[in-house]
């Protein structure tokens, strides 16, 4: 179903109300550290976001439902904090501490509003059922690109890659795998490939994505066999863990590193980008850049295109030199 474009009038009014509750907000902040005297400032680590309470874990682990300062902007699910404690486990976050990396995607007037910070692997979760969508994946990939962090596709119920309606998905693999996007062939329903597949989230803060369908939600699970555990204690000390099924929410690996689920990024547009950096999002198109006969090439039907060549060649997929056309239509379509 294509997105209802608002007018500028529904956006203003939107953004008055938004604006009206970052001061009541603010004010909620402000009269907590003040009650509480003044606290000494701590180092932590946003764990889940519900509205305007963050679950931050302190250095120890140990989890407190905080308040923050408004004029801090989009705090999301990684963020590393300060924050001063103002109740037994309550607490406001004063300070965001600078990111590594941020996965963003447009918000409802078109600007980019962070998902997930300080990630630094994008798990592209895909399946031979339901049938992958092309163009979707080429979108993580490119925020990924942008983002400055590693990808891996995992590739779930592999055990229904032999079926014939799933012809065509080997190929669509090998084309990624030749432009250097690993593959991890997994069946979370028969404990396949999991062992491989921790080993590489292993000392990573990854980040799980993909349509719906795919399996991700079993895969959680058998990553996550105390993901129950988890969601327990972060009830208990925030009150939040009955929203985690909605937000981001970084968890623990018991295999070591962090594992971010995030129910809002199973379907995904990326930030506004213009033609060039669409085109530096596709990494095979690199070599190429530059060359073209036009400056402004649109990589259509222009005379002496570079990609066009090389698609020509076998050098770039022709599908996708056809999903660059595709973003290019769509953030021209969305200005």
């Amino acid at each position: 179903m294509a997105q209802r474009r608002l007018t500028e009038r529904q956006k203003e009014r939107i953004g008055k109300i938004q604006e009206q509750r970052r001061e009541h907000l603010s004010r909620r902040a402000e009269a907590s550290l003040t009650a509480a005297g003044q606290p000494s400032p701590r180092e932590g680590r946003v764990v889940t976001r519900h509205g305007a309470n963050l679950a931050v874990a302190d250095q120890a682990g140990r989890l407190y439902r905080c308040l923050f300062r408004q004029n801090l902007g989009q705090l999301v699910c990684g963020d590393r904090v300060v924050w001063q404690r103002t109740g037994e486990c309550d607490g406001v976050v004063t300070a965001l501490l600078p990111r590594s990396s941020v996965l963003a995607r447009p918000d409802y007037s078109g600007r980019a509003k962070p998902i997930v910070a300080n990630i630094d692997q994008i798990v592209i979760v895909i399946a031979p059922q339901p049938p992958a969508t092309e163009f979707l994946i080429d979108q993580y990939l490119i925020a990924a690109e942008h983002a400055g962090v590693g990808t891996l596709i995992a590739v779930n119920k592999m055990d229904l890659l032999s079926t014939e309606n799933t012809a065509g998905l080997p190929g669509l693999l090998a084309a990624y795998e030749r432009i250097g996007y690993p593959i991890a062939y997994i069946s979370a329903r028969y404990d396949k490939g999991l062992k491989p597949l921790a080993e590489r989230l292993r000392a990573h803060t990854s980040i799980l994505v993909g349509q719906s369908g795919t399996g991700k939600s079993s895969l959680i699970k058998a990553l996550l066999p105390d993901i129950d555990i988890q969601i327990g204690r972060l009830s208990d000390a925030t009150g939040l863990g009955r929203h985690t099924t909605s937000a981001a929410t970084l968890y623990q690996l018991p295999s070591g590193g962090e594992l971010i689920d995030s129910p809002g990024v199973r379907s995904f547009r990326v930030a506004d980008l213009d033609t060039s950096g669409i085109e530096q999002g596709f990494r095979e198109f690199r070599p190429y850049l530059g060359r073209c006969r036009f400056a402004n090439c649109a990589h259509d039907a222009e005379p002496d295109c570079a990609l066009r060549e090389a698609v020509a060649r076998g050098l770039i997929a022709p599908r996708r030199l056809e999903s660059f056309r595709r973003m290019i239509a769509a953030a021209v379509d969305r200005r």
